[in-house]
């Protein structure tokens, strides 16, 4: 049964974004240093920020961050539009058609191929020139202030790892192959450690498509 949302999902969405702003401010003044392992590790925790960010849109996108439906839109709007200045509208009605028709060729999530050709083919369906061009005047514009190091480790690159993160762990493995259950998916294995680090819980997919209106945090509670 759908439960109407909390401001709760609130407080963790403006979490999740304040982490993100809060890491991106820092790490654009870090002072860049190849031979320091905690280069690569900031990477990676850049990345999963970032991958926060659109979990946090796809929250949005199910109107489960507030129960006022002009705010949970507006988180929608700012996330999507820092994670790779995505137009929320547009990526709401592709999930909604995703979830719609799933596994099927109205899926735009759903590609029968290998792991290149769906990726390739999921990157083109929501990537669009415009994005590339506003993304590219915000780059350069930004390299005024920002070292070119700064802006192509902890703004370009953890955005676009963050792509297969989501992916592969989102969309490639609970979709893959043929299921025999009406979701037409499949969840990964039980760990709720590796779940909220592989991608925000949405490992357990299943259970997403099952009660769409459970946020990101509270998937772990879902029984499968």
């Amino acid at each position: 049964m759908q439960k109407s949302p909390s401001y709760t999902g609130l407080f963790i969405a403006l979490l999740v974004l304040g982490s993100w702003v809060t890491s991106t401010v820092l790490l654009v003044q870090w002072q860049v240093d190849f031979k320091n392992p905690l280069l690569y590790l900031l990477i990676l925790v850049q990345m999963h920020l970032y991958t926060g960010l659109f979990i946090t849109a796809h929250d949005a996108m199910h109107g489960t961050i507030a129960p006022n439906k002009p705010v949970n839109d507006l988180i929608g709007f700012i996330c999507t539009f820092l994670y790779a200045s995505f137009w929320y509208p547009k990526l709401y009605t592709k999930h909604h058609q995703h979830h719609n028709h799933v596994h099927t060729h109205d899926d735009p999530d759903y590609h029968n191929g290998s792991f290149i050709s769906w990726y390739v083919q999921f990157i083109r369906n929501y990537l669009s020139i415009w994005q590339i061009i506003v993304m590219a005047i915000l780059f350069n514009i930004l390299k005024i202030w920002i070292p070119q190091p700064n802006l192509v480790l902890f703004w370009v690159i953890p955005s676009l790892l963050s792509t297969l993160q989501l992916f592969y762990f989102g969309t490639y493995l609970p979709h893959k192959g043929e299921h025999d259950n009406k979701h037409q998916s499949r969840s990964l294995p039980r760990n709720h450690l590796f779940a909220f680090f592989s991608c925000y819980f949405f490992g357990y997919h299943y259970e997403h498509h099952d009660a769409p209106w459970v946020p990101w945090w509270k998937l772990w509670t879902v029984k499968g």
